[in-house]
């Protein structure tokens, strides 16, 4: 049967008693399900981990929400983000800072992380690491309008022209 409409005859299930068989184009098959892979691993997100460095605990607010911000957007995206805090010289001295800021970047980001490791000394570097917490579905939206953001050029304003100008009644 398989001959008369010029396909193949694929043995589908070798296990089963008696075993199943299919006639198909095996080469269109194999095509497809090449093409189904590719098409799920493009679309998969692999969960990175990516690291916000802070250079002092001297940093100043606006730095630091440069920074919290960074991480927000990472965190959006369903990445892990580590938090290190480097300690130079006499700093170490008030390591009590370094864990006050990362407390404030921990009050700042609970809506979008959780805590997977709480901060804690590794030589002179104290790290922190938050995971997202949103859902998968959210991260799917934020990354396609990421890339839709990053896709089109920014609006061109139309050259309109000038208000007329204002007579003055006597």
């Amino acid at each position: 049967m398989a001959r008369q409409v010029d396909l193949d005859l694929v043995e589908v299930a070798p296990q089963s008693d008696p075993p199943v068989c299919r006639i198909m184009d095996y080469g269109k098959y194999k095509y497809d399900l090449k093409k189904k892979q590719h098409n799920a691993k493009a679309r998969s997100h692999e969960v990175e981990m990516k690291e916000v460095r802070i250079k002092t605990p001297k940093i100043g607010r606006h730095d630091l929400d440069i920074k919290i911000n960074r991480a927000r957007e990472f965190l959006r995206r369903g990445d892990r983000v580590q938090f290190t805090l480097r300690f130079r010289g006499r700093e170490m001295a008030h390591q009590d800072l370094g864990r006050e800021i990362l407390n404030s970047i921990k009050a700042a980001l609970e809506e979008v992380a959780k805590v997977e490791r709480d901060f804690r000394m590794e030589g002179r570097r104290l790290t922190m690491v938050l995971a997202s917490t949103i859902d998968k579905r959210q991260v799917e939206q934020n990354r396609k309008k990421a890339s839709v953001k990053a896709d089109t050029p920014p609006p061109v304003e139309a050259d309109t022209p000038p208000p007329p100008a204002a007579v003055e009644a006597e």
